[in-house]
């Protein structure tokens, strides 16, 4: 998204709480096909902290303008902490030039994703105007949105197709990333020796892995270790998207505090409750983890449903994705609220492989969305 290149060799590289995910693909008639692939368990903070947000205040005083508003944006520049080399940026290089290496990757070329956390993604509507003049209109028009001020952030927009010839707008998606991070996951890749030719959204690399030309509604739901992402789907675009703050690692936590288990046993039981028949698992243990869940799922719809031109459509699936997804609980309970199909998604649906991969792929998939969706990009 805010980088491209086209490769017959393409390596997605995804970092986010739970570690580090690759996948190279290489192109064989027409078709991508697995080369190799490698996956760091660590945690690690993909935090940028130094950022500042507008307050309700600020934003207050640009909308009444004068010099107010002046003042408010150089004390806040001035105050603003000077951003040193990031001491994570050597280790973590230093962890991902490992799995390069211990995997074997050919290719030097990289898509990687941002974490959602730090992304402002919007659909806004615009008057049709001229192609060329269409940037400054986004810009203008989600200025007073962004987290930041705009000339901290990278923007790029997207118009998304319209049927209807006659329309008298546009609608356009805008996603913007504060360049602070940009240049944080730069840096990382500059320094394991890797070139950095695309970054993307992980809402993008995992409509291309988990959807791909469905044009239907869709909702996939991403259980991360940190974080819990809920993104719909449509006409091959990523329309909204929530997040909430619970993810894998809280899950671990129930079974802690359930069940008295210390750091090396949670693993194990979550690998052996995700080998129980559904009805063997008792709902009440993890009714707090999956409530929020079901929730953020029913109002992702609503709030799709009431945005103009949506009020006839009708969401058709849910996919699940994410290491947390393949435990039981989730898929049970979501199945039992929604009268549509919920499932865990296959993100090697389009990649050929050898078959007696299948069943140690099949295991990592729900963990490999955001990697296979970013190397996909580079082949298809």
């Amino acid at each position: 998204m805010f980088l491209r290149k086209k490769t017959d060799s393409s390596l997605g590289v995804d970092i986010g709480a739970g570690g580090i995910k690759l996948v190279e693909l290489q192109k064989e008639k027409g078709r991508p096909r697995l080369w190799t692939y490698a996956i760091v368990d660590q945690q690690l903070d993909i935090h940028i902290k130094e950022t500042v947000e507008k307050t309700a205040e600020d934003l207050l005083e640009e909308k009444q303008g004068g010099i107010s508003a002046m003042i408010s944006r150089k004390k806040q520049k001035e105050n603003r902490p000077i951003m040193e080399q990031d001491s994570r940026v050597d280790k973590y290089a230093e962890l991902l030039r490992y799995a390069v290496e211990q995997a074997k990757v050919t290719a030097k070329k990289v898509t990687a994703s941002l974490p959602v956390s730090h992304i402002f993604h919007a659909i806004v509507n615009l008057p049709l105007v001229n192609e060329k003049e269409l940037a400054f209109h986004v810009e203008a028009k989600v200025k007073k949105m962004l987290p930041q001020p705009i000339e901290e952030m990278q923007v790029v927009h997207q118009v998304i197709p319209n049927g209807n010839k006659e329309a008298k707008s546009i609608r356009t998606l805008v996603t913007a990333a504060p360049k602070q991070i940009v240049k944080f996951y730069t840096d990382i890749f500059q320094k394991a020796g890797l070139q950095l030719t695309e970054l993307e959204t992980e809402a993008f690399a995992l409509e291309r892995s988990l959807v791909g030309i469905d044009k239907a509604t869709v909702m996939v739901v991403d259980i991360g270790a940190e974080r819990t992402n809920f993104f719909i789907m449509d006409q091959g675009f990523p329309i909204t998207h929530r997040s909430v703050q619970m993810g894998g690692d809280i899950l671990g936590g129930v079974l802690k505090q359930s069940l008295g288990l210390d750091e090396s046993d949670i693993l194990l039981v979550k690998s052996d409750v995700s080998r129980l028949p559904l009805d063997k698992i008792p709902d009440e243990m993890f009714i707090r983890i999956i409530e929020p869940v079901i929730k953020e799922i029913k109002y992702s719809f609503e709030l799709f449903l009431h945005q103009t031109g949506n009020e006839n459509k009708k969401p058709e699936k849910i996919i699940l994705t994410g290491g947390a997804s393949a435990f039981p609980p989730f898929i049970k309970a979501i199945s039992k609220e929604f009268p549509m199909k919920v499932f865990i998604g296959d993100p090697w649906a389009r990649v050929v492989y050898q078959q007696g991969l299948k069943t140690l792929l099949d295991q990592i998939g729900p963990r490999m969305g955001t990697s296979i969706g970013l190397a996909l990009r580079g082949i298809l």
